[in-house]
Parts: C-alpha cells; sequence; structure tokens
C-alpha cells in the first residue's frame, strides 16, 4: 500500500491542476461573484474552495482507482472521459467569470455534468468505489448547473 501513495498523490496533484487553472483564469471572481444577484440557496463564497479541494480529492482518488486497476491502455476510455471533464471543468469559470456571458457558462456547465455523468458510469463499471468517489462531484455539479442558470437570470446584464 505505501508503493501507492506516491501515484495516489499524483493523480490529486494532477487533477488539481485543473483548479489552479480555473482560479488563475478567474482571478477576479470573488469580486464579480459579490455583486451578483443570487438565489438565497447560493453558498457563501467562502465554501467553494473548501467544498472543491475535497472534490478535487476525491475525483483524483477516483481516477487513481481506474488507473491502477486498468492502467493507462486498459482504461483508455474511462481515463480520456475524465480528461475531458476536467477540461471542462477548467472552462466554466472562463465563460462564467471572464467572458461573463450567462448562456456560454450554462452551455458549458450542462456539457460538464453530461461528461461527469458518463466518466462516474465508465467508473463504476470498473471500480465501484471508484463510481461511488465520483458521486459528490455529480451532485455539486448538478448544484453549480442549477445555480449558474439561477445567477444568470437574476443578472442578466452582467451575464
Amino acid at each position: 500500500m505505501l508503493q501507492s501513495i506516491p501515484s495516489l498523490l499524483a493523480w490529486i496533484m494532477g487533477t488539481s491542476l485543473a483548479a489552479i487553472s480555473g482560479a488563475v483564469t478567474a482571478k477576479e471572481s470573488g469580486a464579480f461573484y459579490a455583486m451578483m444577484q443570487k438565489p438565497s440557496w447560493a453558498p457563501p463564497a467562502w465554501l467553494f474552495g473548501p467544498a472543491w479541494t475535497l472534490l478535487y480529492i476525491l475525483m483524483g482518488t477516483a481516477a487513481w482507482r481506474v488507473w491502477r486497476d486498468a492502467g493507462f491502455r486498459g482504461a483508455k476510455v474511462e481515463l480520456a472521459c475524465y480528461a475531458l471533464q476536467l477540461a471542462l471543468n477548467m472552462a466554466w469559470s472562463y465563460f462564467f467569470f471572464v467572458r461573463r456571458t450567462g448562456l456560454g457558462a450554462t452551455i458549458e456547465v450542462v456539457c460538464l455534468w453530461l461528461s461527469v455523468a458518463v466518466t462516474l458510469v465508465l467508473f463504476w463499471r470498473r471500480d465501484q468505489i471508484a463510481g461511488v468517489l465520483f458521486v459528490p462531484y455529480l451532485a455539486w455539479v448538478t448544484f453549480a448547473t442549477a445555480l449558474t442558470v439561477s445567477v444568470w437570470r437574476r443578472n442578466p446584464t452582467l451575464l
């Protein structure tokens, strides 16, 4: 098991690059988010960091389990879907905070949701624990989809 720790950490760190990329892309996101009209169920800005940190740990662990089970060749489709959903994950910040396009962010987050759902199913088939580790991420992206649409509708001149 100790031999696996470096590879697990590598998967978590690699996955976290998506978070870093999104944060760099949307460095002014806190001020922009604060000035928007939000639904009463919108989380406070401080919650996003801890929530995403936990989700990236779970995502990286899930991908590591799939990779550990089958390697890159054996889990080619699963890991390609994983990479796609990571790319879409990074892109949402660009559409919402940089381009400030509610329609673009909504289309993007729906594509993200679909890719997360497909990745969850593929991971589940390969390793049920990996699939379970993806459930909170799908739940969060479901919530983020609703929040994106709600914020866009409340702020048509900003988005």
